[in-house]
């Protein structure tokens, strides 16, 4: 077979095979062919995505490091910054979906302590089939326990994120897992190989031949020999990772520690080209000197395994007995493998022969982007429907028991309770809430923490359901009392190839992009996974944003719950009659249709203002956004988290269900002490937010009338416990039925 053959085998396009003969000046080798291969593929490369992801705002006062580099990092004052970054690992899920979980916390762990941050929390972004199929079931099971497993053995809480059933996830389970790490400005270190002379040196645990052809294998889609690939998903050892995590922060108090590396996807190909291509360097290296744990590993398999819990370090000449003296206390390989080099070239040996000699820079930046046209789908001209042809139940009450049993809303308690969320003491509001709040120790601050995307949203309309997804997100951190401080992404889609998924992945984008604009909220790292599909079906595009926020004074936190009896309950915001993408619709009469609900992104920013300033003014005693299942949904939830009732009343013109289950944007429900509604109606007026009295807190039952201006009348009438059996345990016996 002739190269040009064997490239194609590989996944390099014609073009893409020509371009590499050009700029070598001849053919690669196998091992050059192999290291192209897999930093071009769509996991490495970006090729099909660069062009776009320019479009969204990376600036602002606040942001010490954008996209670049290993993660995102954000100042929160005194001296102290947020690391961030979110990443996929589904390909991996999809087929060992233990070891795939568990080795994707496992990399993005890696992401933030390689910027000297000490990791403080977890969080998950999770989508499957529908629980009525066994092998989603077994997903499930693995996933989970691969993420509680990894996790919890590190020591580093799983404090919040989301899981979401619908069948487009069937084939293709989506597994995205977000890092958060908190450091001195002083501290900060790059992933850059920096200083001709300086050492390459290798760290952590020895190289196998698990995960080669990892990258290459995310950047295709799923088919029947997918399974076949399982040596394609790395295993990882969260034991190991401690220690290198333990040894890494030891290392990076040195001066003389000049870059560092994860090595994930792609292995020492990537981590050397990548941090030579950001210094401007070259690297040297002798794969004869790479600890192994299998014997008779040949260049090409020692440059491609993405064995786990490795990473690569620049360290100045002179002090490789130093790294090695920490290595060895926690037990650790620490190997001296190359050097920096000033030709800009990655030059692989074995035994002194060289065995692969290509330009650093061509490697890690070279691949050609790909510049796609997008096609509008056909099924987004056929949206409108006919709500007239929809009947309102006439039982209300069964409707929302009905939503609050649906996978979709009921308590994910069945998963996070699999993870430990209070180790280390800094989480003050643990899973289960709108987003996770940690205290950072030595200070009054707190951060809050969320991922959100809804996935159906961005199905029926990309642009309106990229907007929705960030100020989804940006909802949840405001309240618990929180200012949004920035963005980390993960874009999950199907083929780039498909000019319908292009124009969802397009307007996906342009939608998130205003939506931080609007915000003040820039995008500061992120993921793009590509080619989340089968030979049956296509994932719905399910842009996940994992968000952070501030909170001044974390003593000044709000919950979803309701807290006293007798408290007045407000709508901060304007109920609206869409009913389109909503659960309500899917689950009750089997429609995933109709437009979603719009955004206004200059009502939602008022919103936040409003919302936080009442929060920082103590006047509230609850929070909770109204998003899946509506304003009778969002109450019902703060019922049962507070255990205490609601009784109330809403006159409106908007039809009953729509008003009680639609999904309208930028509505928050909030519970006061009545002393305080003026302060409250005074801040909404100043803000220019609408706020109307839903009704009070009351013990035991919940009970809502809906009446309408031609005398119109329904009801929900329903008891505390019987809401709350359904809404906590539906998740648990539907993975056990």
């Amino acid at each position: 077979m002739g190269k040009a053959e064997e490239a194609k085998k590989l996944g390099l396009t014609d073009e893409e095979y020509n371009l590499i003969v050009q700029t070598l000046g001849r053919e690669p080798n196998d091992v050059e062919l192999g290291m192209y291969s897999v930093m071009w593929s769509e996991h490495c490369s970006y090729k099909n995505s660069k062009p776009l992801l320019k479009r969204f705002p990376t600036i602002a006062p606040h942001v010490l490091q954008g996209p670049g580099e290993n993660a995102g990092i954000v100042d929160i004052g005194d001296n102290l910054a947020v690391v961030l970054k979110i990443e996929s690992h589904n390909h991996p899920s999809a087929v060992e979906p233990y070891q795939g979980a568990a080795t994707g916390v496992g990399g993005i762990i890696r992401d933030i302590f390689a910027m000297g941050a000490r990791p403080i929390a977890l969080l998950d972004s999770l989508r499957f089939g529908e629980l009525d199929d066994p092998r989603v079931k077994y997903l499930l099971s693995g996933v989970v326990s691969g993420i509680a497993d990894y996790g919890n053995c590190m020591g580093i809480p799983t404090v919040g994120g989301e899981t979401y059933f619908n069948d487009a996830y069937k084939d293709n389970p989506l597994v995205n897992a977000m890092c958060v790490g908190i450091i001195r400005h002083d501290d900060i270190i790059k992933g850059k190989a920096q200083g001709v002379g300086n050492s390459v040196m290798l760290v952590g645990a020895a190289t196998g031949r698990d995960g080669i052809h990892g990258a290459s294998f995310a950047s295709e889609e799923l088919s029947e020999e997918s399974e076949s690939k399982r040596p394609s998903v790395q295993v990882g050892d969260p034991f190991m990772e401690k220690l290198l995590l333990e040894a890494c922060l030891e290392l990076l108090k040195e001066k003389w520690v000049v870059g560092i590396q994860d090595l994930g996807a792609a292995g020492l190909t990537s981590a050397c080209s990548e941090t030579a291509a950001r210094a401007g360097t070259g690297i040297e290296l002798d794969v004869a000197l790479v600890p192994r744990r299998e014997k008779g590993m040949t260049p090409y398999e020692v440059m491609l395994s993405e064995s786990q819990e490795r990473m690569l370090i620049i360290v100045e000449k002179g002090h490789e007995e130093d790294v090695k003296r920490i290595f060895e206390k926690w037990d650790l390989y620490a190997v001296k493998i190359g050097e920096v080099t000033g030709d800009g070239m990655l030059r692989v040996l074995e035994n002194g022969k060289i065995v692969a000699e290509v330009p650093a820079k061509s490697l890690a930046e070279g691949a050609p982007v790909i510049k796609r046209e997008g096609k509008r789908p056909v099924y987004m001209d056929v949206q409108d429907l006919d709500y007239s042809k929809i009947e309102i139940p006439e039982n209300l009450s069964e409707v929302l028991l009905r939503l609050l049993a649906s996978p979709n809303i009921a308590s994910k308690a069945w998963v996070y309770q699999q993870y430990d969320h209070t180790v280390r003491t800094d989480t003050v509001v643990p899973p289960g809430s709108d987003a996770a709040v940690l205290r950072i120790k030595g200070t009054k601050k707190g951060i809050a923490l969320t991922t959100d995307c809804n996935g159906l949203y961005c199905y029926l309309d990309p642009y309106e359901g990229g907007k929705q997804a960030v100020a989804e997100a940006a909802r949840n951190l405001v309240v618990t009392g929180a200012k949004p401080l920035a963005i980390t992404d993960c874009l999950n889609f199907g083929s780039p190839e498909n000019p319908e998924v292009y124009y969802q992945f397009e307007k996906c984008i342009d939608g998130i992009s205003e939506a931080a604009k609007a915000l003040e909220i820039p995008v500061v790292s992120g993921n793009v996974s590509f080619y989340n599909e089968s030979s049956s079906r296509v994932i719905f595009p399910t842009p996940v944003i994992g968000m952070v926020g501030l909170l001044e004074d974390v003593k000044k936190r709000c919950t979803m719950a309701f807290k006293n009896p007798g408290d007045i309950v407000v709508l901060l915001g304007e109920n609206s009659d869409e009913m389109g993408a909503s659960e309500y619709l899917r689950v009750i009469f089997g429609i995933q249709g109709g437009k979603p609900p719009r955004v206004d992104l200059e009502r939602e920013k008022r919103l936040h203002l409003c919302c936080l300033k009442a929060i920082k003014k103590g006047i509230l005693s609850s929070a909770h956004d109204v998003s899946e299942g509506g304003l009778a949904v969002a109450i019902a939830e703060s019922c049962i988290t507070g255990n205490l009732g609601f009784e109330g009343e809403i006159t409106s013109d908007i039809r009953a269900d729509a008003l009680l289950f639609g999904e309208g944007q930028s509505r928050i429900v909030v519970s006061l002490k009545e002393e305080n509604l003026p302060a409250l109606i005074e801040l909404a007026d100043e803000t220019g937010v609408k706020a109307m009295v839903l009704g009070r807190v009351v013990p035991e039952y919940f009970r809502i009338n809906v009446k309408d201006s031609k005398g119109g009348f329904k009801k929900i009438e329903l008891s505390v416990e019987e809401m709350a059996d359904i809404w906590s345990k539906s998740l648990e016996r539907k993975v056990e039925e």
